[in-house]
């Protein structure tokens, strides 16, 4: 492999462990920012300003390199509208970029949301890009290959590690629907698994998981919580639908008065409640080689105590 590895989205929680790996592996990297820096020095490392609708950026980062990881994502909005221009249209311009640039290999960091389109506007943002990317691999020069993560966590997570912390205090709020059951992944195995995908020929789309095969129902993830905290069980909040959807429209409607993007819409309670978000790990591992280290105690453990990361294979310091 010649050439940087190009990266989107690269000030972002998942773009800085992705980051760090890569260097880590003694490979360039050349990054693109938009309104955060990164906040890694490295001699290695290389940054280009722009957003994914500069094109002369886009070529700037890519002039080069190897391959592109687009990891850059729109996880806040009103409407479909607001999500596009990133999730879809961002796929878009990035992809040309490639073939513009003569790149080898493009990956796309996308969701496990676009597995279900329908549930909300971002899930069929994502699913949009994803139907983007694959249409413009098709006679391309490049390769293509789309990750469909599950819930991500990990230190610098400002979603799930406040929800856990708040469990390890005894609250433990229950959104879902009873049986729902869901996958989760540190955010080093994710990034472990880019950079597999990375350096395999491996096309198409995949889903993984931190190991535990049929997921994860939020009582089991409260006894996690509750086990590695070193406190018995805390108080069940069951949080009805109608809460919920009275809670999201209100947000909606108060996000187009005062002009932000909001995070809780009825779309995200779709997801919230949706029975169904485990994943299947047998086709990335067969295609990659890539076995995930960091069971959900561990990464737990690291995270609301503060010990060494350890994975479930007795490797100390795994990042």
């Amino acid at each position: 492999m010649t050439g940087p590895v190009a990266v989107t989205g690269a000030s972002g929680f998942v773009g800085r462990a992705l980051i760090g790996q890569l260097l880590e592996a003694g490979r360039p990297v050349r990054a693109l920012v938009h309104r955060q820096g990164v906040g890694l020095s490295h001699p290695k490392l290389e940054t280009v300003t722009g957003g994914l609708s500069d094109r002369a950026a886009l070529l700037r980062l890519m002039d080069g390199a190897h391959a592109v990881i687009h990891v850059a994502g729109k996880v806040r909005g009103r409407d479909l509208t607001d999500f596009l221009g990133v999730n879809a249209d961002g796929v878009t311009h990035v992809a040309e970029a490639a073939q513009a640039a003569g790149l080898r290999r493009v990956i796309l960091i996308s969701s496990l949301a676009a597995r279900e389109p329908q549930l909300s506007p971002y899930a069929t943002s994502k699913r949009t890009g994803e139907e983007r990317l694959a249409k413009a691999a098709s006679g391309a020069a490049f390769t293509a290959a789309i990750l469909r993560p599950p819930a991500i966590y990990g230190p610098e997570d400002r979603e799930l590690v406040p929800l856990f912390q708040t469990m390890a205090r005894g609250i433990v709020p229950l959104p879902g629907v009873p049986g729902a059951r869901a996958s989760l992944l540190h955010v080093d195995d994710l990034a472990q698994a880019i950079v597999k995908l990375l350096d395999s020929p491996a096309q198409g789309t995949y889903e993984l998981h931190d190991g535990h095969e049929a997921g994860y129902g939020w009582d089991e993830i409260a006894a996690i919580v509750e086990r590695v905290a070193g406190r018995g069980p805390g108080w069940r909040l069951r949080i009805p639908e109608h809460v919920l959807r009275s809670v999201a429209g209100i947000n909606l409607l108060a996000s187009r008065l005062f002009g932000y993007m909001p995070m809780l819409t009825p779309g995200k309670v779709n997801e919230l409640r949706h029975p169904d978000w485990v994943c299947d790990n047998t086709e990335i591992s067969r295609d990659t080689g890539w076995q995930p280290l960091i069971s959900l105690e561990n990464g737990l453990s690291s995270i609301l105590r503060g010990t060494p990361l350890k994975s479930d294979r007795g490797i100390s310091n795994v990042t």
